[in-house]
């Protein structure tokens, strides 16, 4: 029997299996694609933006030499001399809805806790060079990672929780279910998903251009949505306010993808081909609690929202963060049941502030009925909900057992 069964091989589920090994637990990864690489992963459809919170994760972990080379990203331009009495002014802060922020506008001095360090910026990156480095280092820690088997079943008792993927079943003590905004895990255990309609559609796609020179590059705001043109040779991003009215159950013809083009942008522009396309909403929805029983959930599987900016990626980085440290004092079993509550506080009102702050709608106040009863109780409980390990956690360490040995007989 594993110590976790974590069911998700995207960057949450291998950054989360990563933490869950450098504690010495045992971990199986279930993974339903086949294979790691993807058109979607890779560049320009794969790429995303890390977040300096984010990045720091990496360097924290001895990984951002590892994501800067994969990335193609210079560590000269997001970090600074540690011994530097006083850090450099910010040089990048990204965009808000497409809106480019200048740092020259930021008042650094205000900014009392930022000290100088190798990871202070954030950086574009791609999802394949993400989970190939994640990948990497959850393998040297001992994790199992299977491909190809995606999740039927997930039942559970008081003491162990059973996965039944690939025509096996699978114990651990507990599951953690990353397996996205459409998780099956979420399903299968019962969780609650709960928050607002979306607002408008969004469209990432691959394509033809008859006439690039029609489009500006970079994000183009306009009355009826927002386009995006990339240096990448047919790299569209589209934003449409139509109330989030388009039926993703339909095809993305060229045709469809041409008309909204044409009224995003305003002009006449032609696609004489699409490649790969598809399409999102700013639906915004959290589970009303991230723990049920011994299944836990997080990233997109916990909580959805407007992709704009890699919220999504970078929210689930800090849950898999936060979470690892918690669930490895707690999942050995020579370890006290400690942690097992302290998935569900802060992180779970910090993620629902995110979420309906990257909604098109107004902000909610803290009695809002789709907030998490833990927002109310967040400030109270701070200290017993760190998102970093007290002295002296996870002092038990074990490797992972042989291919197998984890997985009872006959199951």
């Amino acid at each position: 029997m594993y110590d976790v069964v974590i069911v998700g091989g995207g960057p949450v589920g291998l950054f989360l299996a990563g933490e869950l090994g450098l504690a010495g637990c045992s971990v199986l990864l279930l993974e339903r694609d086949r294979e790691p690489s993807s058109p979607w992963k890779a560049l320009p459809l794969g790429m995303r933006g890390l977040n300096a919170g984010s990045v720091e994760a990496f360097y924290r972990r001895g990984m951002l030499e590892e994501l800067l080379k994969a990335s193609g990203a210079d560590g000269e331009r997001i970090g600074a001399d540690p011994d530097a009495h006083e850090p450099p002014a910010p040089r990048e802060v990204s965009h808000f809805a497409g809106m480019r922020l200048d740092p020259a506008d930021i008042d650094a001095a205000a900014l009392s806790f930022r000290l100088p360090g190798p990871a202070m910026e954030g950086i574009m990156t791609s999802l394949d060079a993400v989970e190939t480095v994640l990948g990497e280092r959850a393998a040297r820690l001992g994790v199992r990672i299977l491909r190809g088997v995606p999740v039927e079943a997930v039942t559970q008792d008081g003491d162990t929780v059973v996965a039944r993927a690939g025509g096996r079943d699978h114990w651990a003590r507990w599951l953690v279910g990353c397996d996205g905004g459409r998780s099956t895990v979420r399903e299968l255990a019962g969780f609650d998903f709960a928050g607002t309609e979306p607002l408008f559609t969004g469209y990432a796609a691959r394509v033809t251009f008859a006439d690039p020179q029609k489009l500006d590059l970079g994000f183009d705001l306009t009355p009826t949505g927002m386009y995006l043109r990339t240096p990448f040779e047919g790299h569209l991003g589209m934003m449409d306010f139509d109330g989030g009215a388009f039926d993703r159950s339909q095809p993305l013809t060229r045709e469809h993808l041409q008309t909204v083009l044409r009224r995003v942008s305003g002009t006449d522009a032609t696609l004489a081909e699409v490649h790969l396309a598809s399409s999102f909403t700013d639906r915004a929805m959290q589970t009303t609690t991230y723990r049920n029983g011994r299944v836990l959930l997080a990233g997109d599987a916990a909580h959805i929202h407007s992709p704009l900016g890699g919220q999504g990626l970078n929210l689930g980085i800090g849950d898999a963060m936060n979470l690892g440290w918690k669930l490895a004092a707690t999942a050995p079993a020579t370890a006290p049941p400690t942690c097992t509550a302290a998935p569900q506080g802060c992180s779970t009102a910090t993620t629902w502030a995110a979420t309906i702050h990257s909604s098109a709608g107004p902000p909610r106040t803290s009695a809002s009925p789709t907030a998490p009863a833990s927002v109310t109780s967040c400030k109270k409980d701070t200290a017993s909900h760190s998102t970093s390990p007290p002295a002296g956690t996870c002092t038990t360490r074990r490797r992972a057992g042989k291919a197998g040995s984890a997985t009872r007989p006959g199951r």
